[in-house]
């Protein structure tokens, strides 16, 4: 789950990390005025909340020295398309601007803490050129990134992050403030189970180390342990993602015409993957989970048919935990329930399956059987053909 910048810096402010003076998010420009006076003196600045980098070059980012020039441009940026090297270009609708109080500037570092799964812990990546040129420092000159991997159960020890402070340059009067930074990100890191934390800039002013910027990625198996972060909308979610999500059902939306309800996250790519190599294209992953029972089909199945791209479902179900006459059962049951309006392609396998192709056989609804998954996903990808013509 990704964080607004304001919502990861109000986070990172309660544990310690300086932040710039904030004059709060606003949605209109009648909410300018008041957010100025909180962000105190100018120049201000304004910077559109989207999940994506890169707003500084795209015009997501502005300065104002003047109440009446921080006014026209929240005006003109408020509803903006905003278009980034990292959307793909694909326009992101600004709905919301940061306002915030201008700082003195001495340096700009780049720092973030990812987790290195070749490592197999977390690794700290900084660099003493931060800023709007990151990737292409990244790109080409590789060499002035400093990679520090961190124990994650003593977080960043005293020495290692007076060794990255010497690395990156830090004056000797800002190390230790440094220091005392780079260890509360590292430890936010950790406590919030987080997937990703960057600081773009971490500058160095005159009173220490502040995070001019941050992005932060939250690990969505693990908000149940943060009932504070859990209470954060997910920003990207569609409407069917967070209904899947309050049922517990592993789904993500895609952009093609086949549903798929599948058993397991492995069986459940590789369904997608015949999908596409049978020509087709999937419109979502489910995952059904290991305790498929009549409910839970019955819910997976609404989802998958309240998606409007779809033009065919392929059930995919590997009889293991789950056996197969129960899963045909819940389909029978699902089916009882709702209204199938698209072609029905059911592959079974695993324990009981003649139980469960029987099942489905007698039920006298429209199902397509296939005994395997190459079948399974040729048959899908034709059914799915006519209904999109």
């Amino acid at each position: 789950m990704k964080l607004f910048e304001h919502e990861a810096k109000d986070i990172l402010k309660v544990r310690g990390v300086p932040v710039p003076p904030n004059g709060g998010v606003i949605k209109t420009a009648a909410q300018l005025s008041a957010a100025l006076k909180r962000a105190g003196k100018a120049p201000w600045v304004l910077k559109a909340q989207v999940l994506a980098g890169g707003r500084g070059k795209a015009g997501g980012i502005k300065l104002a020295k003047t109440p009446n020039e921080a006014k026209s441009m929240a005006k003109a940026m408020l509803g903006m398309d905003l278009i980034t090297h990292q959307t793909h270009g694909q326009a992101i609708k600004v709905k919301e601007l940061l306002i915030e109080g201008g700082v003195k500037i001495e340096r700009e570092l780049y720092f973030s803490v990812v987790m290195d799964r070749k490592a197999a812990a977390p690794t700290i990546i900084a660099s003493a050129q931060g800023g709007m040129e990151i990737e292409s420092l990244a790109a080409d000159h590789p060499e002035a990134l400093i990679r520090m991997s961190v124990d994650p159960n003593v977080g960043l020890r005293d020495f290692a992050a007076r060794r990255l402070a010497f690395a990156l340059d830090v004056p000797n009067d800002r190390v230790g403030d440094f220091c005392r930074v780079a260890k509360i990100l590292v430890k936010s890191f950790l406590d919030l189970d987080c997937t990703m934390l960057e600081i773009n800039p971490l500058i160095i002013t005159p009173k220490g180390a502040m995070a001019l910027d941050a992005k932060v990625s939250i690990d969505d198996n693990a908000l149940y342990r943060h009932p504070e972060l859990a209470k954060i909308p997910d920003h990207e979610a569609s409407a069917l993602e967070l209904e899947a999500k309050k049922a517990d059902i592993s789904y993500i939306g895609l952009d093609g015409t086949i549903g798929c309800m599948v058993n397991g996250a492995g069986l459940a790519m590789g369904t997608m993957d015949t999908i596409a190599l049978a020509g087709g294209s999937p419109a979502n992953f489910l995952d059904v989970g290991g305790g498929a029972d009549e409910e839970r089909v019955t819910r997976a199945l609404k989802i998958i048919l309240k998606d409007r791209k779809v033009k065919a479902i392929l059930i995919n179900i590997f009889g293991g935990i789950v056996k197969c006459d129960m899963i045909a059962s819940g389909v029978v049951a699902a089916l009882a329930k709702i209204k199938l309006k698209v072609p029905l392609v059911v592959r079974l396998q695993g324990t009981n399956v003649e139980k469960g192709q029987e099942i489905l056989a007698k039920s006298g609804i429209p199902v397509i059987l296939a005994d395997d998954l190459w079948a399974a996903a040729q048959k899908a990808v034709l059914a799915a053909k006519p209904a999109a013509k």
